[in-house]
């Protein structure tokens, strides 16, 4: 019986989903290179024909780990797409936020998933949050030629780990480099700007509220100094993407919520400009 599922399915009892793939299919990832990589010279980073996700940013509270990200992705000075999804559940305890090169940056994410989750079925358990961090070190180091041509992808994963009892970050670099950050990070064009208004504004054991405005924030800075990031954009009802992870698990922030943040910090900006304009009259 073993040697029949083997014959159908080969080494079905390894534990990693991408190795059972580059088994079974490893021209698969050459096809996938060559048809990319023929289409963007390393002079066209950043060009048009490529969408490009930008800033995401997570933050750390006294119960867990915030992930957000504006939901524009630009194709050299043009608008690809206003309402790009950036933050993805990776399992119940764990979230990728995406930045780089839009289209490998979604698969990345969605294989990431389907990696989790296949190497829970075949061990009868989860990876623990550190396991799952180098599972994505493993990912990005792969896509290397690609991101050496321009294709980059650099993810933020945050999660919740239940051994410890707390939120964690990490980030990467483009050759697989695996980063803890202790209480906050932002990456992506605009990254620079959120670290910034990060770096005031953040202090250890805040709420879930305060993360939640940090977050709104920081974006809306990113949103101003970059041309690549989208802000909340109140005529047409889009808003940045925000999800919590805690000890209960992954949540995705509501709308009328993150709305709610927003504006608040929108409304606060308006205020203080309207305030600065009667004083200097």
């Amino acid at each position: 019986m073993h040697d029949r599922w083997q014959a159908l399915f080969g080494n079905y009892l390894n534990a990693s989903f991408v190795d059972i793939f580059r088994g079974h299919s490893p021209e698969y990832f050459s096809v996938l290179a060559r048809r990319e990589l023929s289409a963007v010279s390393p002079e066209a980073h950043g060009a048009p024909g490529v969408p490009v996700g930008t800033t995401i940013l997570a933050v750390r509270y006294a119960e867990g780990v915030v992930v957000a990200g504006d939901r524009q992705a630009t194709e050299g000075y043009q608008v690809a797409h206003r309402r790009i999804e950036k933050v993805y559940k990776a399992d119940d305890y764990s979230a990728i936020a995406i930045a780089g090169a839009a289209g490998p940056s979604i698969e990345m994410a969605r294989l990431f998933q389907t990696e989790l989750e296949h190497y829970e079925k075949v061990e009868g358990d989860g990876l623990s949050l550190e396991g799952k961090a180098n599972k994505l070190a493993q990912m990005i180091r792969m896509n290397l030629p690609a991101a050496m041509q321009g294709l980059v992808v650099i993810p933020i994963f945050a999660g919740f780990d239940l051994k410890r009892g707390e939120g964690r970050i990490f980030k990467y670099d483009v050759t697989g480099g695996r980063y803890e950050e202790i209480d906050y990070y932002a990456t992506g064009s605009g990254g620079k700007d959120a670290r910034t208004t990060l770096k005031k504004l953040y202090r250890s054991a805040c709420s879930r509220g305060e993360a939640l405005r940090m977050a709104a924030e920081a974006l809306v800075d990113a949103a101003e100094e970059d041309v690549g990031t989208g802000g909340p954009d109140p005529i047409h009802g889009i808003y940045p993407s925000i999800k919590v992870i805690t000890r209960t698990g992954f949540e995705e922030v509501a709308e009328p919520e993150v709305r709610e943040h927003f504006d608040a910090v929108l409304a606060a900006r308006r205020a203080a400009n309207a305030h600065g304009s009667s004083g200097n009259r």
